[in-house]
């Protein structure tokens, strides 16, 4: 998707340079950590797969009757 309109694209992005943003951190549940360390060791042990794998794997799925 793409946007073409100049004048659009130049309106967002000075409303994008004059936000007030504050950057803060977002502190995690404890959970959240766990989750994070097994993904972590997953990955390490080459337990994932590929985007394209998982669609095909989820529209088998959904295909099943």
């Amino acid at each position: 998707m793409s946007i073409d309109n100049q004048e659009y694209l130049k309106a967002l992005e000075k409303m994008i340079k004059s936000s007030n943003i504050e950057h803060s951190k977002v502190p995690l549940t404890e959970e959240q950590k766990i989750m994070l360390t097994m993904s972590d060791k997953d990955i390490l042990n080459g337990k994932f797969i590929d985007q394209q794998t998982l669609n095909e794997r989820e529209l088998g799925w959904l295909t099943k009757k």
